[in-house]
């Protein structure tokens, strides 16, 4: 079909001509309406994001010499964000001579690790990166599956 005739079958039916394969010999066009194909696509686009999961990773820094409640305050944000799905970044900065005492760090690291232990897997070990000691926690996936398997066992029994 000629690109006239292409044109005045468009304009009769109210739509538009569209080249679908510009490289193709000869060139492939279609007749629809390309406000719809538009939107289309953009809503395709627009679903598929919404199905990718996206993990976030954030971070949670201590000190050495951090207080008992101070401990406990930032160990129950860190459950808060892997409780979002987040990966979790905890690290141990060191200022001035502390950096001679790793072990104090590698100690902290440990005793939140083992706060945490049920709703993380550790991602990565302890690694010292310049003044700061660092492990990447990860949230697991059995806690939330449990709580559905719970929810469950109480609906059936209470029918």
């Amino acid at each position: 079909m000629t690109l006239v005739a292409a044109l005045e079958v468009a304009q009769n039916s109210d739509l538009d001509l569209v080249e679908v394969s510009p490289n193709a010999e000869p060139p492939v066009c279609r007749v629809l309406d390309y406000g719809k194909l538009r939107y289309l696509h953009a809503k395709k686009i627009k679903e598929s994001k919404k199905s990718q999961k996206s993990t976030e990773m954030r971070e949670v820094r201590f000190r050495p010499n951090i207080g008992a409640h101070d401990l406990e305050s930032k160990t129950r944000k860190l459950k808060q964000l892997l409780d979002d799905g987040a990966k979790v970044r905890v690290a141990v900065f060191f200022r001035g001579r502390e950096v001679t005492h790793p072990e104090l760090g590698l100690a902290l690291l440990k005793q939140v690790a083992e706060q945490v232990k049920d709703e993380a897997r550790l991602e990565r070990a302890p690694m010292m990166e310049g003044r700061a000691l660092a492990i990447i926690l990860a949230p697991s996936g059995g806690k939330k599956e449990k709580k559905v398997s719970e929810v469950k066992d109480a609906k059936t029994e209470n029918t």
